[in-house]
């Protein structure tokens, strides 16, 4: 979770008072919920609706699955840094989409599948929606 916020922080001391040029309140809200919770439910788990991995060597597919996903959004903050297109704006969406959504599956973690696929409908169609 850290390394994704690693270029959101750089992007946003950069572009101070940056906002979205799509505006839906409900679909705003929406996505903040699914993205604290995300970050929320990545860190801690609620006893019963958290059940770990649920598999043989689950942590070495873990690591590596959300490794590859992680190099694969630094990458496309690099390629993608200077451009306003719909590649940037689903590869930067679909990629930590993505990664919070293998969590909670890989993690059984129910809260966290919850708030990715929250965070993912909303992130995704904004992003969209910004770079039409």
């Amino acid at each position: 979770m850290a390394v994704i916020m690693i270029p959101n922080t750089i992007y946003a001391l950069k572009h101070k008072g940056g906002e979205n040029s799509y505006r839906n309140q409900f679909v705003e809200i929406s996505e903040q919920i699914g993205r604290y919770g995300c970050m929320v439910f990545m860190i801690f788990n609620i006893p019963y609706t958290y059940f770990n991995f649920w598999f043989d060597n689950a942590l070495i597919v873990y690591l590596s699955v959300n490794g590859g996903l992680c190099l694969a959004y630094l990458l496309f903050w690099v390629i993608c840094r200077n451009r306003t297109d719909k590649l940037k704006a689903f590869s930067l969406s679909i990629l930590p989409s993505c990664i919070f959504l293998f969590s909670g599956i890989v993690l059984a973690n129910i809260p966290l599948i919850v708030c990715s696929v929250i965070f993912a409908a909303a992130h995704i169609y904004i992003s969209y929606k910004n770079s039409l």
